[in-house]
C-alpha cells in the first residue's frame, strides 16, 4: 500500500505561501474561508488542500475549456477498488482524501472520477450519494455507477474486551475512539450515529487518514475502536461489530465512462478474479457492480 505523507504548514508558512499577512490568515480561519485543522491548540494548513482551494477558485475567461482531468480516482480509500484499478490495467491511480474532498476534486475537474460513500446526518435510510449528485449545480453531465455495497462497523480488538455493541457503548467514558478526517465517509457515518442517538462526543483527537490506519491504531493500543469496513477488520485480525451496509459508488462525467480507462475497470467488475478477491476480504456485495444508479 502506498504511504501518503501530508505536508502541514504553520500559520507563518501558510501566510508566506499565499503571500498574505499572518493577521489575514487568522481572519480567514475565523471566517471559515481557508482549509485548515487544529492540532493541540495550533492551526495547521494541509498544503494539498491549499493547492486545491486555490485551483478551484481560478477564474477562467468565457469559452475557455478546463484542462483534462488527471487519470485519478479521488475520494474514499477502499482496498478492493485499489486492487481492481491495478489488476484491470486501467492505468488509473487512487487519491484517498475522503468522500467529500474527493467529490469536490472531481467536480472541480482535477480527477477523472471519485469514489464516494456519503451519509445523511438526519435520515439513515436516505441515499446520500444520489442526494449529493442532485444538489451539485456544477454537474450537468455526470453519472453515478455502483461499484459495490460495503459493510461498515466498529473495529475492536480480538474478543471485544470492552463489549462494545452500539454507539451508546462507544460513547461511554474512557472509550478511546479513532476518528477519520472531516468529510470522510466513515466520519460522516460516525457523526450521523451520534446525532441520531443525541450523543455529544469530543472528536478532537488527531485523525487517521484511512480505515487501515484506524485498524493500526487499535492494534497498537492507541484506540479502543473506530469505524471501518469488515474487510479492513479481517485483514488486520480484529473483531467487527456491524453497523450498516452502504452503497459505494463511482461518479464520473458521462463521456469519460466510455473511455478505455473506465471501461477496463467496469469490464473487470464482472470477472471471477474480482469476486474471489471480494470474498477473501469480506463485507462486500457485488450484485450491483456496474449498474447505473443516477444520471445528472
Amino acid at each position: 500500500m502506498q504511504v501518503q505523507f501530508v505536508q502541514l504548514l504553520t500559520t507563518a508558512e501558510a501566510a508566506a505561501y499565499l503571500r498574505l499577512k499572518e493577521r489575514k490568515i487568522y481572519e480567514m480561519v475565523a471566517e471559515g474561508a481557508v482549509p485548515c485543522t487544529k492540532v493541540t491548540g495550533r492551526w495547521l494548513f494541509p498544503k494539498a488542500e491549499l493547492d486545491h482551494w486555490l485551483a478551484s477558485s481560478v477564474l477562467r475567461p468565457v469559452g475557455t475549456a478546463r484542462p483534462e482531468p488527471a487519470p485519478i480516482v479521488s475520494g474514499s480509500h477502499d482496498p478492493l477498488l485499489e486492487w481492481a484499478l491495478r489488476e484491470s490495467s486501467s492505468g488509473l491511480a487512487t487519491l484517498a482524501v475522503g468522500s467529500e474532498a474527493g467529490f469536490a476534486r472531481f467536480v472541480s475537474g482535477e480527477t477523472l472520477a471519485a469514489g464516494i460513500h456519503l451519509h445523511s446526518l438526519e435520515d439513515g435510510e436516505a441515499d446520500a450519494n444520489i442526494a449529493a449528485m442532485k444538489s451539485c449545480g456544477e454537474l450537468h453531465d455526470a453519472v453515478l455507477i455502483a461499484l459495490c455495497r460495503r459493510e461498515q462497523g466498529f473495529l475492536v480488538p480480538p474478543g471485544n474486551p470492552l463489549k462494545l455493541r452500539s454507539i451508546e457503548d462507544v460513547s461511554k467514558t474512557g472509550v478511546r475512539i479513532a476518528v477519520r478526517p472531516k468529510g470522510a465517509g466513515a466520519q460522516l457515518l460516525l457523526l450521523a450515529l451520534l446525532h441520531r442517538a443525541k450523543i455529544s462526543l469530543d472528536l478532537a483527537a488527531p485523525s487517521c487518514p484511512t480505515g487501515p490506519d484506524i485498524a493500526q491504531a487499535i492494534r497498537a493500543g492507541r484506540a479502543d475502536t473506530g469505524i471501518a469496513t469488515r474487510g479492513v477488520a479481517n485483514a488486520a485480525g480484529l473483531d467487527f461489530v456491524p453497523i450498516a451496509w452502504e452503497p459505494f459508488d463511482l461518479v464520473m462525467r458521462q463521456h469519460d465512462y466510455f473511455r478505455p480507462p473506465m471501461q477496463a475497470l467496469f469490464n473487470f467488475l464482472r470477472s471471477e478474479e474480482l469476486a474471489t478477491r471480494a470474498g477473501e476480504l469480506g463485507g462486500y456485495d457485488l450484485s450491483v457492480a456496474g449498474t447505473v444508479r443516477f444520471v445528472n
